[in-house]
């Protein structure tokens, strides 16, 4: 039977985190959108410049009998930069943060647990500064940006950005991959 749970990850663009997640044994579907803000139905022209104080991030269905909350969170973690706050790469402002948006209180155990061992093994030059949320209402984005990079793998963008994150991954982490 199906354990069904949510996680929320804001690691940069959308479209680079997105692929990372859905080749995933066990992950069932991930959303592209935005939280964290205050506008109420942000859309991607309204976040764009940041003042909305949304991050673009992702919604994540998975069934934790096949895969768990931490190991997506590791997962999370090696794929971005966790590092540097708001930027990721070419793309700067408060929508691409690293942060997490937790679901309970065991995600939010988990993230503090696994963010103080990776920072004491020092597994990154700089500390984390991955941000612990608790939940916010999510908004998905608009079509167009649900699984992006499959519906446009020449893209350029996906293909300097996208295309690493998602092969860094399935070369790291082969046993998870569907």
């Amino acid at each position: 039977m199906s354990k069904e749970q949510t996680a929320i990850f804001a690691g940069g663009c959308f479209w680079c985190t997105e692929p990372v997640f859905s080749q995933l044994r066990g992950v069932n579907e991930v959303v592209s959108g935005y939280i964290g803000g205050q506008t109420i139905n942000p859309t991607y022209k309204t976040i764009c410049n940041g003042d909305t104080g949304h991050a673009e991030a992702i919604k994540i269905t998975f069934d934790a009998n096949q895969v768990s909350f931490e190991t997506l969170l590791e997962v999370f973690l090696v794929s971005h930069d966790p590092t540097t706050p708001n930027r990721q790469g070419n793309d700067v402002g408060t929508q691409y943060r690293s942060a997490v948006f937790c679901q309970n209180q065991a995600q939010q155990n988990a993230v503090q647990k696994m963010i103080a061992e990776f920072n004491e093994a020092k597994v990154f030059d700089s500390l984390i500064v991955t941000q612990i949320n608790g939940a916010e209402t999510f908004y998905p984005a608009e079509d167009y940006h649900q699984y992006y990079f499959d519906k446009n793998p020449a893209n350029p963008y996906c293909l300097a950005v996208a295309a690493p994150k998602a092969a860094k991954i399935r070369a790291k982490y082969a046993q998870l991959i569907k």
